[in-house]
């Protein structure tokens, strides 16, 4: 049975908190410093941040202010894809853990695969930001690294030339979308499938299927969706900014789904949006 303090094991042999708390469009300053610290006082170990979110300084003072410490805590920030070659993903790196106000990160991910300005060579800049992770890695800046929103054929791609293998592929994954492909593909390769924004967009909540079974379980609708991704052997990523609903996401330890309610969610394809395509995205 799982627990609030179990770990997943990834490819590379660190252990990695199952639930993580998420950060995306938390706003920097008060928000997200107390956001984090809140987290951290409710019993998250995992923060999951972004170059992109514009946050980090405010999460690394979240934990800083909180009372748990750094080796305690498992950090993820993410690169952005204006910064797609050796060079820049190199000063990226430096930058982050200088925002976060931290001397190592526990995992670093590329955060699309085909951003826009790399389009017409996404393989070569995407193999450029991987060796520089690896440098970063063996100076001991950096103990994992993973890629975000990554198809098989992007991963496919990086395969061919990664001296260390992603341990992690971070995806919009929930039950609206189950993303089947990436996920047997990222489990095939041994590749723990990350789950952001579990419980999808506002709309999940209204999904009448889920209202019944959290009466069932007197639990949330939230929590029986972020129950089901355990259950599915995801690590879910989910935020918020309002202390009762952190408390509330993390209280999942308790109860379990039955083998025909998973299936029920399983069933529940498109009911709440789908992910972005990340060969056409606009950024």
């Amino acid at each position: 049975m799982l627990t609030q303090s179990s770990t997943y094991q990834m490819n590379d042999g660190h252990d990695i908190p199952v639930i993580g708390f998420g950060t995306w469009q938390t706003p920097s300053g008060d928000v997200a410093e107390e956001s984090v610290k809140e987290a951290l006082s409710a019993g998250y170990r995992h923060i999951d941040t972004a170059t992109v979110y514009g946050n980090e300084e405010s999460v690394g003072a979240g934990i800083k202010a909180s009372d748990v410490p750094r080796k305690e805590i498992y950090l993820t920030t993410k690169l952005w894809n204006s910064d797609h070659t050796y060079d820049k993903a190199k000063a990226a790196i430096d930058l982050s853990l200088e925002k976060l106000g931290v001397d190592y990160l526990d995992l670093y991910l590329i955060h699309w695969p085909n951003p826009l300005e790399y389009r017409d060579n996404w393989q070569e800049a995407n193999r450029e930001s991987w060796r520089a992770m690896e440098e970063a890695v063996r100076a001991g800046k950096i103990r994992s690294i993973g890629v975000s929103n990554f198809k098989p054929h992007h991963l496919t791609e990086l395969l061919k030339t990664a001296e260390i293998k992603p341990a992690v592929n971070q995806i919009y994954l929930n039950p609206s979308d189950l993303q089947p492909e990436v996920v047997q593909f990222s489990k095939e390769h041994n590749i723990l499938l990350e789950a952001y924004s579990p419980l999808g967009t506002g709309k999940i909540f209204d999904v009448n299927q889920l209202t019944k079974l959290s009466l069932k379980y007197q639990k949330s609708v939230a929590q029986v969706v972020l129950r089901w991704s355990l259950q599915h052997g995801f690590l879910p990523l989910p935020k918020s900014v309002t202390p009762s609903r952190i408390h509330e996401n993390i209280d999942i330890f308790d109860f379990s789904l039955s083998k025909e309610d998973m299936k029920v969610i399983d069933g529940l394809s498109g009911t709440a949006g789908k992910a972005r395509d990340s060969d056409t995205v606009d950024f």
